[in-house]
């Protein structure tokens, strides 16, 4: 029973004790952890305030806190640093005063762009670095947002991917930046070749593999648009998580993904089965298409799993 304060309903994520730190960290990063209100504890559970519903939400009433009736300004998290969309100083200010564990506030000045994906960054408060560690499902990334992309919000989506695996797999990561996926797949893949033609990427995923005894992933510094040429290698399963151009890199990874093996194709789609008939140019025996997340407003991030078949002649 609650008592004293404002009561508010709000759309719900309930998850066992043992999950809840874990899944706070993965609503933060994701965007969706409502800080105006109060978690609460039901037995052996733990009740998250949460800004959107999806399948599995519910609504409940939750306290509102005292200190924090006003949202804060809307941000990602990655590691101890806070993103926010704009450069807003006085919004910098109100987040570091208001969330422990950001030790950092910054903004983008320029969209990602350019061979290495990266975008230009202002700091906006606290302590003036761009490099931090993050904590996702066990797994510890180093990150410098100044030199390599890495998104947080796609958390779940590896854990989605690893849980698809399996053992004993030969895994190719096309643009693997500082490692999230490779590293993630590691765990039950007999070998990953992870490349990036970023070299601050592949020396902060060669780091990565270092933090997480990743000793069967293969840091490789080259463009995947040779990537049939490298080793003359083929793979169970390929990964292409470059959303802006991973499609006009499709043919590369059928060449080198085995009959029954599994490419994941990630795009930016403003409508549903966009890339079908541009997938449907190569052996693709099955196509399952599935929402990521909203990206803007009348885009989204989808990923494409086909299931590769006969190559034929």
């Amino acid at each position: 029973m609650m008592d004293g304060g404002m009561h508010n309903e709000q759309w719900a994520v309930k998850v066992p004790r043992i999950l809840g730190e874990e899944t706070r960290q993965r609503l933060i990063a994701e965007g969706r952890l409502d800080f105006s209100l109060k978690p609460r504890h039901d037995g052996e559970f733990v009740v998250f305030p949460v800004t959107s519903g999806e399948e599995d939400h519910y609504r409940e009433i939750f306290e509102a806190h005292r200190d924090r009736l006003a949202a804060l300004p809307r941000h990602d998290l990655v590691g101890s640093i806070a993103i926010l969309q704009e450069p807003d100083p006085e919004a910098a200010g109100l987040l570091l005063s208001s969330r422990n564990g950001i030790t950092t506030v910054l903004a983008p000045v320029s969209p990602v762009s350019g061979e290495y994906r990266v975008r230009k960054l202002q700091i906006l408060a606290g302590i003036p670095t761009t490099e931090t560690i993050v904590h996702e499902y066990g797994h510890r990334f180093r990150i410098d947002l100044a030199k390599a992309y890495f998104s947080q919000r796609l958390a779940t989506e590896r854990q989605r991917v690893a849980n698809l695996a399996g053992n004993d797999e030969t895994v190719l990561d096309m643009f693997a930046g500082v490692g999230p996926f490779a590293i993630t797949l590691a765990g039950k893949a007999r070998f990953v070749a992870a490349i990036d033609v970023n070299p601050w990427a592949v020396l902060l995923l060669r780091e990565n593999c270092l933090l997480n005894r990743a000793g069967n992933v293969l840091p490789i510094l080259a463009d995947s648009r040779k990537v049939a040429n490298l080793f003359h290698w083929v793979y169970d399963r390929v990964v292409m998580n470059l959303p802006l151009s991973a499609i006009d890199f499709i043919g590369e990874a059928f060449r080198v993904c085995r009959p029954g093996g599994t490419i994941h194709l990630y795009c930016l789609a403003s409508d549903k089965q966009e890339y079908y008939d541009r997938i449907m140019e190569y052996p693709a025996e099955t196509l399952i298409e599935h929402v990521v997340r909203s990206y803007s407003p009348g885009k989204w991030h989808i990923v494409y799993d086909i299931g590769v078949g006969e190559k034929g002649g």
